[in-house]
């Protein structure tokens, strides 16, 4: 293993989230035609209580490790590192283990919860059974991420990079090969083969978590494992490791918690809304399923480019910031800033462009669905820059900045979600777009803000970003408009899942060409990713 610029890092870490998020929307054509609707809806189920404990069980510990570990690695204490890896492996696993105990036996009552007394649905003690069979991965994940957070803090991508692509392969080979072998060779139940499927999520874990820790021991000198203490190390006691991995946890784990109750905002106001200006209730359950869960998969495709940055990001910005290199600091972060225009935004406007097509290619086509996530997709861009400059003042311990900002975008949306639904009805546009625009209005002027505060509080400067911005929404531009004029000589395709396929094709590779060749023209590329990088490249 060998340590990764920030550049590097985090196209590795991107690659790695893109191909999971890949494989993560692909299974899910072939494993539906397999359980159909009953065996999707059981296994959803199962999925909703799960990432709830495996969101609560994981995060946080992982991203203070990294920071953790990044700092002391600056500082040259790497015996201290390595007692921080010790304890946060403690607190995890004991975390990880608290979480299945009760993920496994309250399961009944979790069951009854989703469903109550309602019949002619899923049985009961199917949930039960498919929530139990899920919740042993969590004895796994929690010390997956940590040992990935570890890793990450020396600046090493590569190896937690392909860790998420052997977890989320191996998961869907054993979603798609269990299923289909539960129902069609050993003519087994619907609940058995989503039982298995959800086993997929343990196997990926426990084979993830076994190859990284396989490459930790390999790489015991290039991680200075075997340091012995210094003199200023013997000063820092494990009760002060203890005590700094849960503070910096704590920061984490109230963000990703806020963010995550972020979409219960639209799942207790959009139905009622929807329903109270003339909508049925079957178009409005689809509308927010659209909003909560189907349109966000898709979006996440543009978010794992943040994904991969912020696991970069975190490791170096926090090792400038140690060592009160704001120069540094402010080259990170505007190099961030261009990545996500340059690349992020091009893919947002792509879906928007194809959004047809694309929901065709994974749901079907349906003219209403279709209309919501052609809105839908333009948050995605919002989002990226939202949620990158919340991580990035979090790693810069400015906690309360952090939190503070999502807790007021929050109520931003709880106060304004249904009024500015209630004025887009009113002007005879369609109510849900007011949704969707109040996230992107809170989260924009979220966005201002943080900005202004990295500027006042470590000097970064966004004038260079600001020209190179302008210059890729020129770019991006010039792209929609070539799409469209060839979209007027072609004509629309029909809405089946091979046209929708083959115009993806068509517009995706024309739209490369026409933003690639003048980005190039343009010295774009090094402008955003730097020349060092580009000659490193060539090179290879």
């Amino acid at each position: 293993m060998k340590k990764n610029s920030f550049i590097e890092g985090a196209l590795i870490s991107t690659i790695g989230i893109v191909l999971c998020k890949i494989l993560g929307l692909l299974y899910v054509i072939p494993f539906r035609a397999i359980v159909g609707v009953e065996g999707s809806v059981l296994y959803g189920y199962a999925y909703t209580i799960y990432s709830v404990f495996a969101g609560l069980s994981s995060n946080g510990i992982p991203s203070a490790m990294s920071k953790t570990v990044s700092e002391y690695n600056t500082l040259g204490y790497y015996n201290s590192q390595e007692r921080a890896y010790k304890i946060g492996k403690y607190i995890i696993n004991g975390i990880g283990i608290v979480s299945f105990l009760i993920l496994f036996i309250f399961a009944p009552q979790m069951a009854h919860l989703i469903i109550g007394d309602i019949e002619g649905g899923s049985n009961l003690n199917d949930i039960v059974m498919v929530i139990r069979v899920i919740s042993t991965s969590l004895i796994f994940i929690p010390l997956l991420s940590i040992s990935k957070g570890y890793v990450q803090g020396h600046r090493m991508m590569r190896v937690p990079a392909i860790a998420n692509v052997i977890e989320q392969l191996v998961r869907v080979i054993v979603i798609i090969a269990g299923s289909f072998l539960t129902l069609k060779v050993f003519n087994l139940s619907i609940t058995t083969a989503v039982g298995v499927s959800v086993f997929g999520a343990t196997i990926g874990a426990l084979i993830a978590y076994l190859y990284v820790l396989d490459k930790i021991r390999k790489n015991r000198e290039a991680l200075k494992r075997n340091e012995k203490m210094t003199r200023a190390e013997a000063k820092i006691t494990n009760k002060e490791i203890f005590k700094k991995i849960v503070l910096y946890a704590l920061p984490f784990i109230l963000i990703e918690f806020i963010r995550s109750i972020y979409n219960t905002v639209d799942t207790f106001t959009v139905v009622k809304t929807l329903v109270s200006v003339g909508y049925n209730i079957k178009d409005a359950e689809n509308i927010l399923s659209i909003i909560t869960t189907w349109g966000s998969k898709l979006n996440m495709i543009v978010l794992s480019i943040t994904m991969g940055l912020t696991i970069s990001l975190i490791p170096n910005v926090v090792s400038s910031a140690t060592l009160k290199k704001y120069d540094e600091v402010s080259q990170k972060i505007n190099q961030a800033l261009k990545i996500i225009l340059f690349v992020a935004l091009p893919m947002t406007l792509g879906l928007w462009f194809l959004s047809n097509s694309v929901w065709t290619i994974f749901y079907g086509y349906d003219q209403l669905s279709t209309s919501v996530f052609k809105v839908y997709i333009l948050q995605a861009i919002v989002m990226s820059f939202y949620y990158i400059l919340v991580d990035a003042n979090q790693a810069l311990s400015n906690t309360k900045v952090a939190l503070g900002t999502l807790i007021v975008t929050f109520i931003l949306k709880l106060i304004f979600n249904t009024p500015v639904m209630l004025l887009f009805n009113y002007l005879k546009l369609p109510a849900y777009i007011g949704a969707i625009i109040t996230t992107i209005l809170a989260q924009a002027l979220a966005i201002i803000f943080l900005l202004l505060n990295l500027k006042k509080k470590y000097k970064v400067n966004y004038k260079d970003t600001f020209i190179t911005g302008v210059k890729i929404i020129i770019l991006n531009l010039i792209m929609i408009v070539s799409l469209s004029i060839v979209r007027l000589v072609i004509g629309e395709f029909p809405h089946t899942r091979l046209y929708s396929l083959l115009e993806i094709i068509i517009y995706g590779l024309i739209g490369i060409f026409v933003y690639g060749f003048i980005a190039y023209k343009e010295h774009l590329f090094e402008d955003v990713f730097g020349k060092e990088l580009l000659n490193k490249f060539k090179r290879n």
